[in-house]
């Protein structure tokens, strides 16, 4: 432990909280050597033997991939594991591979010259669509190069560890915080990645705490630096004090019994004092995580992200495929509703050639790249439909920022529900079709968006990056971005309105919709749904629970008055202290 008097000063950083639990322990700075790689020319009697180098390291990267797959497989369950199963899907390329053996005999140059160069292509491709996604896979094709040129080279990569640590690192792939946790990992810091990330996924399903998105956390740190990582609010300190030790053991302690209370609230609604009664949702991306979201005390799923059907693989899924998919989560929530958003991913997953866009955040992605790509939107449109005879599935559509999109959406779904009914297929006929609103203009028209919808879903992350101007990713100006911006509350406020006055119900699905502070002052705005990361449901519900909705619309009314982030902030804290002072705070 950190010497309370010791020379070196502590600092403090802020990431994004990843999964939640509070671990204090010396770091490990996790670096993974990216192997230098020479060209080098090789004659024409050594073509076989380098491809018969390259057949054994292929081998040996499928067993080592395949033994990590079962151990994933036995510790978070098969549907999260599958994220693995997309390196042993690039292995089992064999046009990559017959593309690698080729070139090996046309260019008679060695094999691991020609790994590093073939796949390093594809990388450089995905780095450039900067979408999330696309970057996750990256790393992952990245991390298959590099295991393979290991392998070649018939080097090992160290990954037992001595004692209790917390891992630092410049990003950590879904492999490496899997087989990581095969040690006494306290927790997982790392400079890149965001909530939705594999490997953040992996963590909560681990239950071990974690922040990302820290900036260069990993380049202020030794290994054996003493570390506080509190996941819950997404703060790190590094070489504690004493005084902050004992105030952050203190803190696990409280959020330890917090949580052990928090469990005779599962089946209870979502309701305040006054009985006012505000539907609290999870958002998911698994289908192994409904079995926790029942758990939880969850009304249901307010965001499916479905995107998660492209994991493990390089095309889109069939309507047949869909459809099995989304009939079994229907039927597992069931009688609860899930909301299932349409595709959200950049264009670059479809086309090459959009990887090369200078801004991929105002490109095509979201609802841009179904309305252009119809065949695609048909299928998930019809699987969905095929799915919904228990009438508890909603259709969302994402990133929304013209009415002309919704009204040309719902054609769309016109069309499926005529070829369905053509067919003889039995589906809800007025299953409820809702949008995201993501987009300012989306905002300052969502009175006539709400006229054509069903319901109305508030994107927070990315209305308040795209109301601020702020990629919160970068570390340039991610400071920028406040989600209690005088802005955003009053956007917020109008979108409210804009659906209420249409009689369709409002929802929020971003981070903001799970931050303590902000609860009380969402639920006063007026919002109807809250959708939360399932970890939080149990605290967003005591909050809601232990609320009268006067009180908070009072506080709502004052926050639009107010000029700054930090005046509405500062007012949201002092509410919250006033009214839950047995609530912990995260950032307490």
């Amino acid at each position: 432990m950190a010497d309370g008097s010791a020379n070196i000063k502590e600092i403090i950083l802020k990431g994004i909280p990843a999964s939640h639990g509070i671990a204090i322990g010396a770091a490990y700075i996790f670096i993974k050597d990216n192997p230098i790689v020479e060209e080098r020319t090789v004659g024409e009697a050594d073509i076989l033997s380098e491809i018969d180098r390259l057949n054994r390291a292929i081998e040996k990267s499928s067993k080592e991939l395949n033994k990590i797959l079962v151990f994933a497989q036995e510790k978070i369950g098969e549907a999260k594991a599958k994220i693995l199963e997309a390196q042993m899907m690039v292995l089992e390329d064999q046009v990559l591979m017959n593309s690698i053996r080729k070139r090996i005999h046309s260019e008679k140059k060695n094999v691991e010259f020609i790994v590093s160069d073939e796949i390093g292509k594809y990388c450089a491709l995905m780095l450039k669509a900067q979408d999330e996604y696309m970057h996750e896979r990256a790393h992952d094709m990245e991390d298959l190069k590099n295991r393979i040129i290991r392998n070649l080279r018939q080097e090992r990569l160290v990954s037992r560890l001595e004692g209790s640590v917390i891992i630092v690192a410049h990003t950590l792939t879904p492999v490496d915080t899997m087989i990581l946790s095969r040690n006494h990992v306290l927790g997982y810091a790392t400079d890149r990645g965001g909530i939705t990330s594999h490997a953040a996924l992996f963590s909560r399903a681990l239950k071990i705490p974690a922040i990302v998105g820290l900036g260069d956390v990993s380049r202020q740190i030794i290994s054996g630096d003493t570390l506080i990582l509190d996941g819950y609010s997404g703060t790190l300190i590094v070489r504690p004090t004493e005084i902050h030790i004992e105030e952050f053991k203190k803190k696990q302690e409280r959020m330890h019994k917090f949580e052990k209370e928090l469990e005779p609230l599962k089946d209870l609604p979502a309701e305040t004092k006054d009985g006012h009664r505000i539907e609290l949702s999870a958002n998911i991306e698994l289908i192994d995580e409904l079995d926790y979201v029942v758990v939880q005390g969850s009304q249901g799923v307010g965001l499916y992200r479905t995107e998660s059907l492209l994991i493990d693989r390089d095309d889109f899924p069939s309507e047949e495929e869909q459809y099995i998919e989304y009939k079994k989560f229907a039927e597992r929530i069931y009688p609860h509703r899930v909301i299932m958003r349409t595709f959200d991913v950049g264009g670059d997953k479809i086309s090459a050639a959009v990887a090369e866009e200078s801004n991929p955040f105002l490109g095509w992605r979201g609802i841009r790249v179904g309305l252009d790509r119809p065949e695609l939107l048909m299928d998930q449109i019809r699987a969905m439909l095929r799915a919904s005879t228990k009438k508890n599935i909603a259709i969302m559509f994402p990133m929304i920022a013209t009415l002309a999109e919704v009204r040309k959406a719902k054609e769309y779904i016109r069309k499926a529900k005529a070829e369905l009914r053509a067919q003889g297929v039995k589906f809800h006929d007025k299953i409820p079709i809702g949008v995201m609103i993501e987009v300012p203009s989306a905002a300052l028209v969502v009175s006539q968006i709400a006229a054509e919808v069903d319901f109305i879903s508030v994107g927070s992350n990315d209305l308040t990056q795209y109301l601020l101007a702020v990629d919160r990713g970068n570390t340039l100006v991610s400071k920028l971005y406040r989600e209690f911006d005088p802005s955003v509350i009053i956007t917020l406020k109008h979108i409210i309105n804009g659906g209420h006055r249409q009689g369709v119900w409002v929802g929020i699905c971003g981070e903001m919709a799970g931050h303590p502070l902000a609860v009380p002052l969402l639920v006063g705005l007026g919002m109807n749904e809250l959708s939360v990361v399932p970890a939080i449901l149990p605290e967003v519900k005591k909050i809601i629970r232990s609320l009268n909705y006067s009180d908070a619309r009072e506080m709502a009314t004052k926050a639009l008055t107010l000029s700054t982030s930090d005046e509405i902030e500062k007012l949201a804290l002092k509410f919250f202290r006033k009214h839950f002072p047995d609530i912990p705070m995260s950032d307490d």
